[in-house]
């Protein structure tokens, strides 16, 4: 494993993860903050209480393949996001995704317009990666460490850009052919083209398509369970057997509310 790549992977602080300061928040403020996000229909939230952890974490234990969202999940941020930001292009895509999230165009759609928003240079992404590199969330690399030392599978799914996401992998031991993400697409000089529209990640259903060929391989009975913190990872059951909601960066109101288990921290999990 390269040290180049590792490097490009920060790992949350010991003590206050992704949060920061607001980490330090009441518990009866956090309620508060949910209670009104809920009422109000905002999607996100700073943190709240987990739903039924214990049980959670027997799923786990039962479980054979461990399956990962990505952004917002596996590390703090939003990968698109933060490109968008970093090419000047923040207000513009923040706009679109907020179109987006109101149902008015396909996942697909969506990311076509951003990224023709963005049109990001391989140099650039380059040099994104290199100058931002992804914050692991709170206590996930010692998660991953468990679930692979007790024999079971880790798959990354993400609606999110192989580029962005193979450092991560990389950092959490991860094979890329464990692997589901999308893949931009560059011309000879390098400026941005496309992206791959046969990746099942690019679209809506993907990642219940993606964990439906992993089910494939393995025999009828392999217990696969889902973990993220948005709704295209709540849908991935089924053919995913479970779904452990998470909230340790944002806490989105439609997944709190149907998800049968959540967790604010992978610790809860172990």
């Amino acid at each position: 494993m390269s040290s180049s790549v590792l490097s490009m992977v920060r790992p949350s602080a010991a003590t206050n993860g992704c949060a920061g300061p607001t980490a330090t928040a009441t518990a009866t403020l956090l309620a508060q903050q949910l209670n009104a996000a809920l009422a109000s229909g905002k999607s996100t939230v700073a943190a709240t209480q987990p739903k039924q952890p214990l049980q959670a974490a027997k799923i786990i234990k039962q479980s054979d393949i461990v399956c990962f969202d990505v952004d917002s999940t596996v590390i703090c941020e939003e990968g698109i996001d933060e490109l968008a930001e970093f090419c000047g292009k923040g207000s513009e895509v923040a706009r679109v995704t907020k179109e987006a999230m109101g149902g008015s165009m396909t996942f697909q759609d969506a990311l076509k317009i951003r990224l023709n928003i963005i049109r990001p240079t391989q140099q650039q992404v380059a040099e994104f990666i290199k100058q931002r590199p992804s914050t692991l969330s709170r206590n996930v690399k010692r998660f991953v460490a468990q679930l692979k030392a007790d024999g079971k599978q880790v798959y990354l799914i993400s609606g999110g850009f192989d580029c962005l996401i193979a450092p991560v992998a990389a950092e959490l031991g991860i094979p890329l052919s464990h692997m589901f993400a999308n893949k931009m697409l560059f011309d000879y000089k390098g400026a941005y083209d496309s992206f791959d529209v046969n990746q099942p990640t690019s679209h809506s259903g993907g990642k219940a398509e993606a964990i439906g060929l992993i089910r494939k391989q393995q025999p009828a009975d392999t217990l696969i369970t889902m973990i993220g913190d948005g709704a295209t990872d709540l849908e991935a059951v089924p053919p995913a057997n479970n779904f452990i909601g998470y909230g340790g960066n944002v806490v989105r109101a439609e997944v709190y509310r149907r998800a049968q288990y959540y967790v604010t921290d992978f610790e809860q999990l172990m």
